[in-house]
């Protein structure tokens, strides 16, 4: 029986992104096991394995990690490793040198490098040369977006394999419903919205990378002149309510809603006019995948990962971080044309076919029975 580790620094990697392809590896006879720096149970997997390691590449704990990840990898005589996170995949491409000799494959996604176009100095210093260099130690390298993986086959020659795939896909089951005016009215009230408020949503975990000081700002002009227009964040507030004291001084209470964590995200959305994001770094916005599948249009951030999915003038709006007059006219414009509106509506759940979980899932287990 073929067996296959899967590597990330935290349980919440695995458990997010990754279940639909530990059950499919289980269907196709693998043994899958998981090694990450967590307890958490993990759905599919036949072995958990705790190893210590580190988002920071400053900590002494991932020379730790290597040696007791290279103990189990050197045991258990894997037919396939699949890395995931930036530190995970270092510690895990490092500890499985001697491994891939004696026919172990080692496949990376990278879920965004930390260097980009617009990267800070430091990330290029930092994160760059070590990806060169352990590019030779990974067997098939995955990148989610245009960017990397242009860059990826222009400098990184070593690895011999380099593949696109557009993201870990979305399990369109989960979006493949319409609510009722009633139902959308119910939720819409329960959230402190009427029926005619056109709403905005944002769902992302609150952070400095995410940016929402940016759509708060955009906010205070538009409320100026549009009362009706609301906004939703969505997501794990990680700044310890840094953002709501901002609203709270700025006197939109009454037009941004913080909703937190939430399992009903296809609900928000389909509850929800428009999507938004301005983040600032982004390997692929899984947010704004599932905003085009509710068949929203968005206005976003013009970054590496959002380029991919929105097309300006199509299914939405790129607007340059932190410009906030332009994001302002975006949005007032698609609420005020209601053609405009319905177009990229269209555009953008036909934007959406790409990244379905079924296509990505395809090219996956192509890789899988390839390597």
């Amino acid at each position: 029986m073929r067996k296959v580790l899967f590597t990330a620094t935290v349980d919440e990697h695995i458990l997010a992104f990754h279940i639909p392809y530990l059950k499919k590896l289980k269907t196709l006879g693998y043994t899958v096991h998981v090694a990450t720096n967590g307890t958490e149970e993990i759905p599919y997997c036949d072995k958990k394995i705790i190893i210590p390691f580190e988002r920071s590449p400053f900590k002494i704990n991932n020379l730790k990690a290597i040696k007791e990840l290279r103990k189990v990898v050197q045991k258990e005589h894997y037919d396939m490793i699949h890395t995931h996170t930036p530190m995970g995949s270092v510690v895990t491409r490092l500890a499985a040198k001697k491994a891939r000799k004696n026919g172990t494959r080692v496949i990376y996604t990278a879920h965004g490098f930390h260097f980009f176009k617009g990267a800070p100095l430091l990330n290029w210093c930092l994160f760059y040369p070590v990806e060169k260099y352990l590019s030779k130690y990974t067997d098939t390298l995955i990148l989610i977006n245009q960017e990397d993986y242009q860059r990826a086959k222009k400098k990184f020659k070593k690895c011999k394999d380099i593949e696109y795939v557009p993201g870990v896909g979305i399990d369109e089951e989960k979006f493949n419903f319409k609510m009722s005016e009633k139902e959308k009215l119910e939720l819409r009230k329960s959230l402190g919205l009427k029926k005619d408020d056109f709403v905005l949503v944002y769902s992302a975990r609150l952070d400095k990378n995410k940016n929402q000081v940016m759509i708060i700002k955009v906010m205070k002009k538009i409320c100026k002149e549009f009362n009706n227009i609301h906004l939703l964040i969505v997501g794990k507030d990680e700044r310890n309510g840094y953002y709501q004291k901002i609203v709270k001084n700025e006197l939109l209470t009454s037009n941004i809603h913080f909703l937190g964590f939430r399992n009903d995200i296809p609900n928000i959305l389909r509850a929800s006019d428009l999507a938004i994001s301005t983040s600032i770094r982004e390997g692929l916005g899984l947010n704004l995948i599932e905003a085009n599948r509710c068949e929203l249009p968005v206005v976003a951030t013009n970054n590496r990962g959002h380029k991919d999915i929105v097309k300006d003038g199509e299914n939405g709006y790129l607007v340059s971080i932190n410009d906030i007059d332009n994001m302002k006219e975006k949005i007032v414009q698609i609420y005020s044309n209601k053609d405009l509106y319905e177009y990229m509506s269209k555009k953008s759940l036909g934007m959406s076919k790409k990244f379905a979980l079924k296509s990505i899932m395809n090219k996956i287990e192509g890789i899988y029975e390839r390597v």
